[in-house]
């Protein structure tokens, strides 16, 4: 199975009333806002999205929400994560169900896990859905990471279609990109310089920062695209500056407190987090002032979406 998968997939938040519930509203402008601000797809429940701080039920409404949003105009999706097999498989099926356009598939673990094991549970998703599933690593939460051997082996599964790689390592991406060809896609995470992957042939990246920044993160993917890099990399150093605050401090609370300057009542990150405080939001709004684009209307919204 080939995906058509490509180009700026913001994480987005998941914004939560004091009692729990999804608020509905403000994710559904939101997502409206980022297709109109040129995005290339949806990512519900990534780590933006706290997924490991929600239940069930919360992850399933966000989902539902962000499909009923995004209406077709642009493929949702949503992460599944968790440290079981069986729990894995449910959550795919129900997000299958919801009309999700694919599925990104996390390892939640607690005791460490050998190869065959993390290989085995990645499978089963596969395996579990007609979606394409692209693989997500993150070595610097995940206990169990993907070798280069196993995501070799599983990129050979007719389902699983790409990987968004979190590692920082650069030469990693490279090395996934030579050993699979096209047999995979590689997409960047905000822990990588987005055009440096586009340039070794990444497909694009599903990250936090997209959420906040759409049309700056579209510009630089559309420079990329027609091989201008002398722009892109222009771009791409001033928008590193909000990479560069998200290596400081609480991504969800980091991103949340950017949307509530921005408008959106995404609420603060769910506890045990904490939000940012009034110092560290001052640095983030000076981050966001240096990053965005400076030909920007100011009658739009930071998206550039008339209100």
């Amino acid at each position: 199975m080939k995906s058509n998968f490509a180009g700026v997939f913001p994480y987005l938040v998941t914004p939560l009333a004091p009692q729990g519930d999804i608020k509905a509203d403000v994710l559904a402008r939101l997502c409206d806002d980022l297709i109109k601000a040129g995005v290339h797809g949806l990512t519900p429940l990534g780590s933006t999205g706290e997924f490991a701080y929600l239940s069930r039920e919360q992850r399933l409404r966000t989902v539902e929400i962000t499909i009923e949003a995004a209406a077709g105009r642009v493929p949702v999706v949503p992460g599944v994560a968790s440290t079981s097999i069986a729990d894995a498989v449910t959550q795919a099926q129900a997000y299958e169900a919801a009309g999700a356009a694919g599925i990104l598939a996390i390892l939640e673990a607690y005791f460490p896990l050998k190869d065959g094991q993390v290989e085995a549970y990645f499978r089963a998703i596969a395996d579990a859905t007609h979606l394409p599933v692209v693989l997500y690593t993150n070595p610097n939460f995940q206990r169990s990471d993907l070798t280069l051997d196993v995501i070799e082996r599983l990129a050979r599964h007719k389902n699983i279609v790409g990987i968004k790689d979190a590692s920082t390592n650069t030469g990693r991406l490279l090395s996934i990109i030579n050993r699979c060809g096209d047999k995979i896609d590689v997409f960047a995470a905000s822990a990588h310089i987005p055009a440096c992957v586009m340039m070794i042939g990444g497909k694009g990246w599903f990250a936090g920062p997209a959420c906040i920044i759409p049309r700056e993160s579209v510009a630089l993917y559309d420079l990329c695209r027609a091989g201008k890099w002398n722009e892109a990399m222009a771009l791409q150093r001033r928008l590193w500056r909000i990479n560069e605050i998200f290596a400081r401090f609480n991504l969800a609370a980091c991103i949340k407190a950017a949307l509530e300057e921005q408008g959106y009542a995404v609420g603060d990150p769910v506890p045990p987090q904490a939000p940012l405080t009034a110092e560290e939001r001052k640095i983030v709004h000076a981050a966001l002032a240096a990053a965005r684009a400076l030909d920007q209307d100011p009658s739009a919204t930071s998206f550039g979406v008339a209100r």
